[in-house]
């Protein structure tokens, strides 16, 4: 790879590891996103700083306040359930399509990935388990080759990661990928699409859990501050 292809924009960057500590639980529901703060953190000026928060709030991680800050968006359950009839749409073409347009390439990235995910679940390592899965999914959508329905599904990609992030029983997420890819293999696509509303709604009941474990079952329009 050039240093051309390595060069990561400041924004981008900033963007990133916010949505990665979001992400991951290192940031919780509610917590403060100060410009300032964040500039001095991570060693950059408050420009892109502001202009990460603004992909942020885009991508529905984070909810804007007046002036120079911003908090992490506090899930409801109303916002799951939205999530879940949405992503339900897309990931049930998104399966179908990787099951009629794998190859060989694609299934062994498919593969990788839910080692990955198979390794750390077993290590008990919950972030490295949770970012796997994600990327298996991202990688499904690779195999579906369709440009515009990844233009569609961008929108909530990340908070279709931060809802795979909420999983507990990581074998139980292990088990799903795995029944998925074998969907996939052998290009079932029916099948591949009703196992994907199925392991949508495992992981709508793993958010709600977490969710009434915080005491965040709370009402759409519950304040966040």
């Amino acid at each position: 790879m050039s240093p051309a292809e390595q060069f990561e924009p400041e924004a981008e960057r900033v963007a990133r590891i916010v949505r990665e500590q979001i992400i991951d639980g290192e940031r919780a529901p509610g917590d403060k996103l100060v410009e300032r703060d964040l500039a001095t953190e991570l060693g950059v000026s408050r420009v892109p700083v502001r202009d990460a928060l603004k992909t942020l709030i885009a991508e529905g991680l984070v909810t804007p306040r007046p002036r120079t800050w911003a908090v992490v968006r506090t899930f409801t359950e109303a916002d799951v359930e939205d999530l879940i009839e949405v992503r339900s749409a897309i990931e049930t073409l998104t399966f179908r399509l990787a099951a009629e347009r794998r190859n060989t390439e694609r299934l062994a990235e498919l593969e990788a990935a839910l080692d990955r995910e198979e390794r750390a679940a077993r290590e008990g390592d919950a972030t490295a388990a949770h970012r796997a899965g994600a990327d298996f999914h991202e990688l499904v959508a690779t195999t579906a080759a369709s440009p515009l329905l990844d233009e569609i599904g961008a929108i909530t990609a990340s908070r279709l990661r931060w809802l795979l992030g909420q999983h507990v029983d990581l074998q139980e997420m292990v088990d799903e990928h795995r029944a998925l890819l074998a969907a996939i293999r052998a290009g079932d696509g029916q099948e591949a699409a009703r196992l994907a509303v199925g392991h949508l709604r495992t992981s709508r009941d793993a958010a709600r859990a977490r969710l009434a474990q915080r005491g965040g079952v709370a009402r759409r329009d519950a304040p966040q501050d």
